[in-house]
């Protein structure tokens, strides 16, 4: 899948959001409810309305979250769930305004809404993948597979400073000369497809569906991965996120969800074929529609990723998150030094 991009996205009106974002949203009025009362009821009874808004169309970093309104474990929780596309303006902006109770983003996109002068109050609550996945792909026997050979070849970028900042750490951490390498925009939706097509092309994708595309069409391709070149890249993408107020107002609400939600990835984790065809079914946008095999081959993937080598589903070590944000602050990627523990909590998380 595309990385998407959304970093100045994250400092517009938060005002725009919500005349964007009002036609979809269920779970806006919750904000400013007490405990009890958000608790209370929705037009199906005695549970409690959730907005969940989505970073982009339906794929297998979601899985979870459609299994556990597909299974009922939501509802289980006294929750009525609704999961929703992100407005124009992204997700994050969605929920600091109340007008979704959690989202999903990514770390790296993250930075800007706590670094601005009005930060947005959300936080990080749980990885979805407990590993950074996304790596480079390029055509098999280019000299691709290591960050030096992309030299005299061809990059595909978003232009987003930290995007580039990071190819540009990797590349010369591996010895080669970024300034060697061209840097054209990227407007392509079929990676693989396109460096068979373009031998000297090198573009920015997830393992899990822009690697894997390749495998099932049997394109051959190198990939290699960010972390393994500097594990300071190994942050949390995606995550899921809440808004804070509503959070603090509604800890057991909260809890419920990410507890529903952890049951959700453990069915995907034991069942990935089941669960893929959960996703399918549960995709109203229709963009899976005939990419079956690669939801089912992503799923197999993903099934060891969303907890990896983590003590639990959700945990977001606090060393690689704050070395990450570091790492942006000395490279002057962002303005302002953030202090450790800043953008998530493990709280909500079930605890083991």
């Amino acid at each position: 899948m595309k990385k998407i991009v959304k970093i100045t996205a994250l400092l517009l009106s938060v005002v725009l959001v919500i005349a964007s974002f009002a036609s979809c949203s269920t779970g806006g009025k919750e904000e400013e409810s007490s405990t009890e009362e958000a608790s209370s009821s929705s037009a199906s009874g005695d549970m409690t309305d959730i907005t969940v808004c989505l970073d982009w169309t339906p794929n297998t970093n979601h899985t979870g979250l459609f299994v556990a309104k597909e299974k009922g474990y939501y509802a289980d929780e006294g929750l009525n769930v609704t999961i929703v596309q992100p407005p124009e303006n992204g997700a994050v902006q969605a929920c600091a305004a109340g007008q979704a109770q959690f989202a999903v983003d990514a770390q790296d996109t993250l930075a800007a809404a706590f670094t601005s002068d009005t930060p947005l109050g959300v936080e990080a609550v749980a990885a979805l993948i407990q590993h950074n996945t996304s790596g480079i792909i390029s055509k098999k026997g280019e000299g691709m597979d290591r960050p030096k050979g992309l030299e005299g070849k061809t990059y595909l970028t978003w232009n987003s400073p930290i995007e580039l900042a990071m190819m540009q750490n990797v590349v010369e951490s591996d010895g080669g000369d970024w300034s060697k390498v061209k840097v054209v925009p990227n407007d392509v939706t079929a990676e693989a497809e396109d460096v068979e097509a373009n031998p000297d092309h090198a573009i920015w994708v997830f393992y899990g569906w822009g690697k894997i595309n390749g495998d099932i069409k049997h394109i051959d391709t190198d990939f290699f991965y960010f972390k393994d070149i500097n594990p300071v890249f190994d942050y949390y993408t995606p995550v899921l996120i809440g808004n804070t107020e509503y959070m603090e107002k509604n800890p057991e609400i909260t809890k419920k969800f990410l507890a529903a939600t952890e049951k959700g990835y453990e069915y995907a984790i034991s069942d990935p074929d089941s669960a893929a065809e959960i996703l399918v079914k549960a995709d109203t946008t229709h963009s899976l529609d005939g990419s079956e095999e690669l939801v089912k081959a992503s799923q197999e993937y993903l099934a060891k990723e969303y907890v990896s080598d983590a003590k639990s589903w959700g945990y977001i070590d606090p060393a690689r998150w704050n070395a990450f944000y570091s790492w942006l602050y000395t490279e002057g990627l962002i303005e302002k030094e953030l202090p450790a523990g800043t953008g998530f909590t493990d709280e909500y998380l079930p605890q083991k």
